[in-house]
């Protein structure tokens, strides 16, 4: 995983994406030195984790490629279908256990923190998987702007809902509006990022503007998209697919090869546009960065 966190960095001046990852590009990233570093990563037998497993796939791979219910059910749905999302006026509410709570536009609720630009390993639970650079800004950043009071043990996210905008929300699914959710030490961890750009562009509708939640470790359905409420609970939240199937998607879904889903194994996976399948990492690759946060805890009961 590659981090970059400068003090100020706008759009404009980041690599575009025909230049973002020669092997030049990479050996000089990794060469940072302050502003950025390699975190360490301990693999399970099998094919080995080089760095260049973190070459991104291309832009036309992470925006024509997408799990988004809203938008369908195909991967190709989202891409064809989000184009009816209007991400501007956006409005996101703070709400439960918080000091600062309110009606906030999206681009006003980040003024002032520090973007980051991050390249991480996305890992889908149906065991396939790409690496995608993101721009955002750390959400333990903000929930320290937003002041959760010591009984916030939890925070939820709402998806927008608007079957006018979102045609997917016409048909039962699931049940909508789509929730996710994390323990406080998990939103608070530096991995964790509220995503707004790829490639340092916006985030295109498909991939879930204005704003989506990226928790690296854990299966992509954490990723919950096109946020309008982030509410801070006392309690673990009740989420769209735990409700929906929870034999098969558990509230932590921390990347596990050791357990399988009930219809496919997670041992390996596919790279998008790669032919050949790899082996799984525990946590996606951050074990040495996460796996404390779960210690003592049975990971096959708390999938």
């Amino acid at each position: 995983m590659l981090i970059r966190r400068p003090d100020d960095v706008h759009w404009s001046e980041i690599t575009p994406e025909s230049q973002y990852w020669t092997r030049r590009e990479w050996l000089r990233a990794a060469g940072f030195g302050a502003a950025a570093m390699v975190l360490p990563v301990r693999p399970p037998a099998g094919p080995p984790f080089r760095q260049d497993d973190l070459k991104p796939n291309s832009y036309e791979d992470i925006t024509s490629y997408n799990n988004f219910y809203e938008f369908g059910t195909g991967k190709e749905d989202p891409k064809a279908n989000a184009g009816s999302l209007r991400t501007r006026p956006w409005t996101v509410k703070v709400e439960g256990e918080v000091k600062r709570a309110g009606s906030f536009d999206v681009d006003g609720l980040f003024r002032g923190l520090s973007p980051v630009e991050r390249v991480y390993r996305f890992r889908c639970v149906e065991a396939w998987s790409m690496v995608v650079p993101w721009n955002g800004y750390l959400l333990a950043d903000l929930i320290r702007r937003l002041e959760p009071t010591s009984r916030a043990k939890f925070v939820e996210f709402t998806t927008l809902f608007d079957p006018q905008q979102m045609p997917g929300q016409r048909r039962a699914v699931l049940d909508w509006p789509y929730v996710e959710g994390l323990r406080m030490d998990e939103a608070m961890h530096p991995l964790t990022l509220l995503v707004t750009g790829i490639y340092g562009k916006p985030i295109p509708n498909q991939n879930g503007a204005p704003v989506r939640l990226i928790a690296p470790w854990k299966y992509g359905f954490k990723g919950v998209k096109s946020i309008v409420r982030i509410r801070f609970l006392e309690t673990q939240p009740k989420t769209a697919w735990n409700l929906a199937a929870p034999q098969e998607y558990g509230f932590y879904a921390n990347v596990n090869p050791a357990v399988d889903h009930p219809r496919w194994s997670q041992r390996t996976e596919r790279r998008l546009g790669k032919l050949t399948r790899q082996a799984t990492l525990p946590f996606n690759g951050y074990a040495d960065q996460v796996a404390g946060l779960y210690a003592g805890m049975d990971l096959r009961a708390n999938y």
